[in-house]
């Protein structure tokens, strides 16, 4: 244990100084001090200052506190009951203890340097460090997607935490059963750092409504967001930063570690379907603080990404147990709670982005393309990803992904977007293109594959040279409840 906390500093220190060579600012702070900022905004500062400082809305913050709630009970215990019940009994804990930790050690880090790189003014592919360790977040605001609507930064610091910390842990799926633990934390030390806070950089941060003052500065402002951002792609809760992002670096980890002892010739089935089914029906539940609180106020955007993750999910769960009868003869309790998981990440990147028509596609495509990708898809791969990490997640999100850039067309009851952010003004059906921003959607899926499976290879190798990926084949066989941690989940 000594070892790896010596090598988590010495990867940390190593993240720090690495991101440091990546600001394409060198020798400057990110963002000017207050003093200068006005200086160069000239006259119409002035102005902005005599306006009263916008004042939170409570129920704002009382939704968003939901949210953050339920986006953490996503996790423990969502996530790990679904996950636990889907193993083999002799690991059951063992996944149980992977998804607490994994998403208690990525809120620590979060709040140490991820949330300023998420979400700080750097270069497009980086946020800075004017946020380490939560420096003037107490007191500071965040911007809605209203102008003149704030939240206190913390309430949106600990929503985005959630988010990360949820990411993080949904990659073990595809890795279960025979990772060592220490390499576990390691490795998500390493990918959370330059995958999962650069890829929510480059799609979610944007200085806020408020920065656009005048027609004149809108390219200045737009330029200081993330490259992804800039480029017009549409995500609104996380289908390329959550799913497609957790989705390779599994499939990755997969090839990378090995197939389980007996894949392919003998049987894992679930060990226990009533816990699965018992933390799919959590996720569904968590899933509205997910989509609906990524609207960031109780308005009518978070009330359309709440019903249509609820209409999606259910549509899917149709999709997938149809499919199940006609390609093997029975509907299964394991399919219907697959197919709700499906479904909701079909719709995350979609869920304020799309029209209710566009919820009823997503959802029952979600159902029959999932299902192709745990199975057809599973065996083109010939990777053993235990949980199905990449055909759910990583094909639901693509999938999402894309139809986002399609149903978000006025023409089709999608809501728009805006032409820019100082008139709030939205495109039109006659100037909204579908196959242009389905092509934004494709380039951004495209970045996402690329960068995440990319920082994961390097990653896991590290960590293979170092810590060692896998346990020995004798604990794999005994099972890693009692030979990682000295326990059972069962006492027979």
């Amino acid at each position: 244990m000594k070892k790896l906390c010596a090598f988590l500093a010495l990867v940390l220190s190593m993240a720090f100084a690495g991101i440091t060579l990546a600001q394409d600012k060198p020798g400057a702070s990110p963002e000017k001090p207050a003093a200068e900022a006005k200086a160069a905004a000239g006259p119409e500062a002035k102005k902005e200052e005599a306006k009263p400082a916008p004042t939170p809305n409570k129920g704002d913050i009382a939704w968003m506190l939901t949210s953050t709630a339920l986006v953490l009970m996503m996790s423990v215990p969502a996530l790990a009951l679904f996950y636990g019940g889907m193993v083999r009994s002799k690991n059951t804990l063992s996944m149980l203890m992977q998804v607490f930790v994994v998403f208690s050690l990525v809120t620590v880090l979060w709040c140490i340097y991820g949330y300023s790189l998420a979400f700080t003014e750097g270069n497009r592919f980086f946020g800075g460090f004017d946020r380490l360790f939560l420096k003037g977040a107490t007191d500071a605001m965040a911007a809605t997607f209203s102008k003149g609507v704030v939240l206190p930064e913390l309430v949106f610091v600990a929503f985005q935490a959630t988010f990360a910390a949820i990411t993080c842990c949904l990659v073990l799926g595809a890795i279960a059963e025979r990772a060592k633990f220490s390499a576990v934390l390691t490795f998500i030390v390493l990918w959370f750092t330059f995958s999962y806070a650069p890829i929510a950089h480059m799609v979610w941060f944007w200085a806020g409504p408020d920065a656009y003052t005048s027609a004149k500065v809108v390219d200045e402002i737009n330029a200081k967001a993330g490259w992804l951002w800039q480029m017009g792609a549409l995500d609104f809760a996380g289908g390329t930063v959550v799913h497609i992002n957790s989705g390779i670096a599994g499939l990755v980890g997969a090839y990378l570690i090995g197939k389980r002892i007996g894949y392919g010739k003998e049987a894992m089935p679930p060990h226990n379907l009533t816990l699965t089914m018992i933390g799919a029906a959590l996720l569904w539940t968590g899933w509205f603080g997910f989509n609906a609180g990524s609207a960031l106020e109780a308005n009518g955007s978070a009330a359309l990404a709440f019903i249509n993750t609820y209409l999606a999910t259910a549509c899917a769960v149709l999709a997938w147990i149809a499919g199940e009868a006609m390609f093997k003869g029975k509907p299964s309790m394991l399919g219907a709670a697959s197919g709700a998981v499906a479904g909701l990440v079909a719709i995350t990147p979609a869920a304020g982005n799309v029209g209710i028509p566009g919820a009823f596609v997503i959802g029952f495509a979600a159902g029959f393309v999932c299902l192709w990708g745990v199975n057809g898809l599973k065996h083109l791969l010939g990777a053993d990803d235990s949980l199905d990490v990449f055909g759910v997640h990583a094909v639901g999100g693509i999938l999402g992904a894309l139809l986002t850039g399609v149903f978000n067309a006025p023409s089709l009851g999608g809501p728009s977007f805006p032409v820019d952010w100082f008139t709030g003004t939205m495109t039109s059906a006659a100037d909204y293109s579908i196959s242009g921003q389905l092509w934004i959607q494709a380039k951004a899926v495209i970045v996402t594959l690329l960068w995440s499976g990319i920082v994961a290879a390097i990653a896991y190798k590290v960590v293979d040279l170092t810590i060692g990926l896998r346990v020995t084949e004798e604990d794999e066989r005994e099972g890693l409840d009692t030979t990682a941690h000295g326990e059972a989940a069962y006492r027979m």
